[in-house]
């Protein structure tokens, strides 16, 4: 089980290098880091394909899409120059607790 939590891990870090590459791609202009968003993209959905033989789909999603915002957020705020306000903080600490509450209290997401 510890390894499907590491492909899980895995494809969530890829898929934020993906968002962070396709921003820097300037829609697919700059040829670099274009393939980095393909290969990292791919990459996050075939560990994303490891981490859903073990554990529900449901949960593995929600796990997946809340820790890309809140990945793609934060590397907004360092690298990119954007700014996050109290409602979006609030708003990614929401998706966060209920990604918290469908992983560590609803009997229907348990592992399989």
């Amino acid at each position: 089980m510890t390894g499907t939590y590491l492909s899980l891990g895995i494809a969530i870090a890829m898929e934020v290098i993906g968002t962070s590459a396709l921003k820097l791609s300037d829609g697919f202009e700059n040829v670099l880091p274009g393939l980095v968003t393909l290969v990292a993209y791919l990459g996050s959905f075939y560990f994303l394909s490891l981490a859903l033989r073990d554990l529900p789909i449901g949960a593995v999603y929600a796990t997946w899409s809340a820790f890309g915002i809140v990945g793609a957020a934060t590397v907004g705020l360092v690298f990119f120059d954007e700014s996050i306000d109290l409602a979006g903080i609030v708003g990614m600490g929401l998706v966060i607790a209920g990604v918290a509450t469908l992983n560590l209290l609803s009997t229907a997401y348990s592992p399989a």
